[in-house]
């Protein structure tokens, strides 16, 4: 097994593991224990939940029941569409570390930045939300504040406003859909980019140049997918409920992919499924 021991600085300092463990549809209860405990004994020290995945209490008792010192993790949670203005953020902030028995969030993001319940003035519902989670940050419950499916014109909108620049924005991003224009743009503001979905809808399996790739490099396809995202500087989020994937997930750091072979994933778009437009979704 192999640990993550590959860290990246983010633009206020704080530092996060190169490779994250994703919780997203996994259900509440000894599902999500078991799957967040395996991931930690595994050598996972980046574990990401949100409000809406319903399954903080079980991530929270994965992280006391691993006996991993509280500072060697690094977790990640959100804040949900229904709760964009200053008081209910700040009510929001309280209740999430309640439901993770924690003191502290290593990081906090805005999961959606133009939900419907907020589409009339979405910028100004950001700039509230974010003002609640700056002061978490200076009251020691937040270390890094960032934000998640955010387009240029959003981030353009909260700078505006913002005294403390996101750290992150959390993307849908795999071969099957580069964002590129977007992961630029992020870029030039030195806010790093973490991929969710790394490895797609399940579809990416079925891409025949991937297999073969994964052949010449003795390695499954999700191996090959995540070392893709690491190589392209991407914070990847696979997630699973079976040990043996967990596991492997994580065997990505003894190998590295040709450049040409980079550009054969490069090439793969749209082969199984694009990241969905913020600014359309009916949540």
């Amino acid at each position: 097994m192999q640990k993550v021991t590959k860290y990246i600085t983010l633009n206020d300092g704080n530092k996060i593991p190169s490779v994250g463990f994703g919780t997203w549809q996994t259900p509440d209860g000894d599902v999500a224990e078991e799957a967040v405990l395996t991931a930690l004994q595994a050598g996972y020290r980046h574990i990401d939940t949100a409000k809406i995945y319903g399954n903080e209490v079980s991530v929270g008792r994965a992280l006391k029941k691993s006996g991993i010192p509280r500072e060697e993790i690094f977790l990640t949670t959100k804040l949900w569409n229904t709760e964009h203005t200053y008081e209910k953020a700040k009510q929001s902030i309280h209740d999430q570390l309640e439901q993770l028995d924690v003191d502290y969030f290593d990081l906090y993001l805005i999961h959606w930045p133009n939900p419907v319940d907020y589409r009339e003035d979405w910028a100004k519902s950001n700039a509230d939300s974010w003002r609640a989670m700056e002061e978490a940050v200076a009251e020691g419950k937040i270390k890094s504040i960032g934000v998640s499916n955010f387009h240029p014109h959003h981030l353009d909108a909260l700078l505006k406003t913002a005294k403390i620049k996101p750290a992150i924005n959390q993307v849908y991003l795999n071969p099957s859909d580069q964002q590129p224009e977007l992961v630029d743009y992020f870029r030039k503001h030195d806010i790093h980019l973490e991929a969710y979905s790394p490895l797609g809808t399940g579809k990416i399996f079925d891409i025949e140049e991937l297999k073969e790739l994964a052949t010449k490099y003795n390695k499954s396809v999700a191996q090959l997918a995540i070392r893709w995202s690491l190589q392209h500087g991407f914070i990847p989020l696979p997630k699973s409920v079976t040990p043996e994937r967990i596991i492997a997930n994580l065997e990505v750091y003894d190998f590295e992919i040709t450049e040409a072979d980079m550009a054969v994933i490069d090439a793969q778009k749209g082969k199984s499924g694009e990241a969905r437009n913020p600014d359309e979704l009916q949540f």
